[in-house]
């Protein structure tokens, strides 16, 4: 099974590119973990903010290979502890379908990409540093991952 995070912006800084890195070199090949940035719109004084979320929703939905299950991460979604996660996990394998994790620019998502999610998935009621979100979601998936197959990174 591919993971494929989906995120709003780029030129991140290099904490974040180095958090996000030591999580995904860990997974196994039979579940990769891969990162796609979308370009994030201009935000200034005027910024037409509909606009700009409906042209990052647009690049987001084109980003997505068919057939993949859709998840979003939004502070309204589901809260997963980590056994629930690995559940998902799990019933996400069983599927068939590789998987495609959402996340939004400093709006959150375009209404377009919370429409055909199939999850919707919440890290926190706090509202997140979308960069810290990248490394927050390849760690608890890999511990998710750990859970599920006996690995020693997963203690309880």
């Amino acid at each position: 099974m591919k993971i494929q995070l989906i995120a709003v912006g780029t030129k991140m800084p290099s904490w974040v590119e180095t958090g996000y890195l030591e999580y995904q070199r860990r997974f196994p090949k039979d579940m990769s973990l891969e990162l796609v940035e979308i370009t994030a719109g201009k935000r200034g004084k005027n910024a037409d903010i509909k606009r700009i979320l409906q042209i990052e929703g647009e690049k987001t939905l084109a980003a997505i290979p068919k057939g993949n299950r859709i998840v979003t991460l939004e502070v309204t979604g589901q809260p997963w502890d980590t056994h629930q996660l690995a559940s998902q996990m799990q019933k996400w394998q069983l599927d068939g379908r590789d998987i495609s994790l959402l996340i939004g620019g400093p709006e959150g998502l375009a209404p377009e990409c919370i429409a055909v999610s199939e999850q919707k998935w919440s890290l926190s009621n706090l509202t997140l540093p979308h960069p810290l979100v990248r490394i927050v979601v390849a760690e608890s998936l890999y511990r998710a991952w750990s859970l599920n197959n006996n690995h020693p990174y997963h203690r309880e």
